[in-house]
């Protein structure tokens, strides 16, 4: 007997992994855990390699050069770290108080974040189409994240032995946290931008707010919202620039003279031309907070607006400032900059209004001031970074203020955005209402047409048609001669009946009998040869009728002659054929045999007469003599 020996599978517990898991899970994530890492630390080390060399090709062209390679490189750390909004300490002043440097050049912000977006997107490694990324989200976010940072703490640390040294609180707090928000929009974008992560930000809005966007279609909303606010961003910033751009050409000999002042070497004017460029954007910021009504300061208690501009009296010569309207109280040209906020609130309640043509009228209200509040935010915002600092004293304040710029925006947003909203909103029901009516109207105008046209045409096919029939039976179908209809008998038949018959008692007709048919006249252009009816009449019973002569059979050609409704086409037109048709017809006259009375004495019933009396069979017509 043979044993069997029993084997079970031991099963790890779930709560404690086996070795070989963690290897396996270390294995799995190591290689998106380190690409990350390499692609975050590559970001950072482009953006400051990139800045490092524009910083060292300036030092190298500038005349006189106040120090050494060490310093430019340490110059070059810290505007590195001020691109990220790190705040700057500038430490060998005059007064030896360290002065704040917080006005953040926007355009150099472009380039840092754009990197570190472009690393996370590509540390996901994700398919073509996005739906199973080899690496998962947060690991490839982790990665790029801690490898930046680790470069960007270096840079810090590096960048404190020079005169500009960044503030550790603001090195904290700024540089992580626009290196995470970059990285997670890279990561986002890998992903397909899924609409979860965005639901999870709107349930902390206060409940009125979640209710709405979180309600049905509440994604739809929010994403109109969102376009509406951003072309509302768009136009105030845009409006912004344009002002700055009138008033630098109005101003144009202040600012060309301050370009030639600040400056002789053409090295240090192409230095300062850049600056200008970096600093447009922040410029565009400011018109835009001009022309919302609050403004901007140039200095602690120095503001200029629309209403009225008081500059600080001692401001270092800088073409951008040159733009600065003169001091005093506004003027109508001022005033005129309310043109931007208005557009820019116009243009946001039409994106909302032509956007929820399917809600109602309070909804698109709602909406609306939604949009108002997100463009408010980003112009907040905005400000916030495109302001700062430039010392202590009265240069504490330079820039516009965030918090008044954003009620300001959510003021003008909330004043025409909304009732632009609205009215887009019922205009555009109505509009849309006569455009149906419009339509169904052409549709139902153009199908009767269409019908008629149809129906005329069909009309006009079923008479060709028949026209087409009556021609093709016209010919196929030879034409029928009469009974004759003349009753005077020739002088044979009138001889051969004047010798009495003798009388005979009537027999029954055995059946019809057939006898030669009169031979059909060839019928005439444009005529209708149709044969009159006869009906047999029955023999008396008391007294025989007396024998009837016989027609002769030149006499029974007589014709009812009709007019028909369409030429009929002669099949006669070839002379030698009716010719040889006549011959024909003459040769069978002369054959027909003449009637005989009967032996008996007893008359001929009418209706064997008749059938004595019938045609004999038609020639041929051209058509049948083709088809035999």
């Amino acid at each position: 007997m043979t044993g069997v020996i029993p084997m079970t599978a031991r099963r790890s517990s779930p709560r404690r992994p086996s070795s070989s898991q963690l290897l396996t899970r270390v294995r799995d994530r190591s290689p998106g855990l380190a690409a990350g890492l390499v692609g975050g630390a590559v970001a950072a080390g482009l953006g400051l390699g990139a800045l490092t060399v524009l910083v060292m090709v300036l030092w190298i062209s500038s005349p006189y050069p106040d120090s050494g390679p060490g310093g430019a490189l340490h110059v070059a750390a810290a505007l590195w770290l001020l691109a990220h909004g790190v705040e700057l300490v500038r430490a060998d002043t005059l007064s030896g108080v360290p002065a704040p440097v917080g006005v953040t050049p926007l355009l150099l912000s472009v380039v840092p974040v754009w990197l570190v977006h472009r690393a996370a997107r590509d540390a996901v490694d994700a398919d073509d189409d996005g739906v199973a990324p080899p690496v998962s989200a947060r690991t490839a976010w982790a990665g790029v994240v801690l490898g930046y940072l680790t470069v960007g703490a270096g840079t810090a640390l590096y960048a404190a032995g020079g005169s500009l040294r960044p503030s550790w609180a603001w090195t904290v707090l700024g540089l992580p946290t626009v290196v995470a928000l970059s990285a997670g929009t890279g990561v986002w974008t890998a992903y397909g931008r899924p609409l979860g992560p965005v639901d999870r930000l709107l349930r902390l809005l206060p409940p009125g707010a979640r209710r709405v966007l979180l309600g049905p279609r509440g994604r739809e909303k929010f994403l109109v919202a969102v376009r509406a606010a951003g072309a509302a961003v768009a136009v105030s910033v845009g409006g912004g620039a344009g002002l700055v751009a009138v008033s630098s050409v109005w101003h144009g000999d202040v600012a060309r003279e301050a370009f030639l002042r600040l400056t002789e070497g053409w090295s240090g004017r192409c230095a300062v031309l850049l600056l200008c460029v970096t600093l447009v954007p922040n410029a565009a910021v400011w018109g835009a907070a001009y022309a919302l009504g609050p403004g901007f300061a140039l200095g602690a208690g120095h503001g200029v607006g629309p209403w009225v501009s008081d500059p600080a009296p001692m401001l270092p010569p800088f073409p951008l400032l040159a733009a600065v309207p003169d001091a005093g109280a506004g003027t109508p040209w001022n005033w005129a900059a309310g043109v931007v906020p208005l557009a820019a609130g116009m243009t946001m309640g039409w994106f909302v209004g032509r956007g929820g043509m399917r809600w109602s009228v309070r909804r698109t209200a709602v909406i609306a001031g939604l949009a108002a509040a997100v463009c408010a935010a980003v112009l907040a915002v905005a400000a916030g970074m495109a302001g700062g600092p430039l010392g202590v004293g009265v240069l504490a304040r330079f820039g516009p203020v965030w918090w008044q710029v954003g009620g300001a925006a959510l003021a003008w947003g909330v004043g025409v955005a909304v009732p632009v909203a609205v009215v887009v909103r019922v205009c555009g029901g109505w509009v849309a209402r006569w455009r149906t009516a419009a339509a169904t109207k052409a549709v139902t105008k153009a199908a009767a047409k269409a019908a008629e046209e149809a129906s005329r045409a069909l009309s006009l096919a079923e008479a060709r048609a028949t026209a087409s029939r009556t021609t093709e039976a016209s010919r196929a179908t030879p034409q029928k001669a009469a009974l004759p209809k003349a009753t005077e008998p020739s002088e044979a038949t009138a001889a051969k009946s004047s010798t009495p018959a003798k009388p005979s008692k009537p027999s029954k007709p055995s059946g019809p009998s057939k006898s030669p048919r009169t031979p059909v006249v060839a019928p005439r252009d444009g005529v209708t040869l149709r044969k009159k009816k006869v009906t047999p009449v029955a023999p008396e019973a008391t007294a025989p009728p007396s024998p009837r002569p016989v027609p002769h059979p030149k006499e029974s050609e007589a014709y009812d002659l009709l007019p028909a409704d369409e030429p009929v086409e002669d099949v006669w037109r070839d002379e030698a054929l009716r010719a040889r048709w006549d011959a024909l017809r003459d040769e069978l006259r002369q054959r027909a045999p003449e009637p005989v009375a009967p032996a008996n004495t007893e008359p001929e019933p009418p209706a064997a007469k008749a059938e004595a009396e019938a045609e004999p069979p038609a020639p041929p017509s051209p058509q049948d003599r083709g088809t035999s």
